[in-house]
């Protein structure tokens, strides 16, 4: 069971802090006072029963190795302090495409880089320069005799 409190941080009165334990998971957002506080606990679980799905049971671990998917899942539920998206299946296909471009993105490099490095080993430039000096010496003494 999850625990949820508000809290007044003492820096701004303007600002109101609300966090839900999950587990060993503290979620915490700083919101403007106004902001209704049955909805921001709300979108607190939107936003770790998304993070559940994508990382299947998450934990710790995967907020600290996976910080740039987190940012992922975050900014397709909130894009300039405004929620925009709450319906957990669209949130996680959304998450899913950006994996997958991120995986093609990563094949390229990977293929690139193979490349780069066969270039390096077979190093045509050098093998195409001694063939054509090959190639004129040869013209030469034909031409010679």
């Amino acid at each position: 069971m999850a625990n949820a409190r508000c809290q007044r941080p003492k820096l701004d009165e303007q600002l109101l802090l609300m966090y839900r334990q999950y587990a060993t998971l503290y979620i915490i957002f700083i919101v403007d006072n106004g902001e209704n506080e049955l909805a921001i606990l709300d979108l607190i679980q939107v936003f770790v029963e998304a993070m559940d799905r994508c990382f299947n049971a998450v934990c710790e671990l995967d907020l600290i190795f996976n910080m740039h998917k987190i940012h992922y899942i975050l900014n397709e539920i909130i894009v300039g302090g405004m929620v925009i998206e709450t319906n957990l299946d669209d949130i996680l296909s959304r998450y899913k495409e950006q994996c997958k471009l991120e995986n093609e993105s990563d094949q390229q490099i990977q293929g690139i880089k193979a490349m780069a490095k066969l270039r390096h080993q077979i190093n045509l430039e050098g093998h195409i320069k001694t063939l054509q000096k090959n190639l004129k010496q040869g013209l030469k003494t034909a031409t010679k005799t």
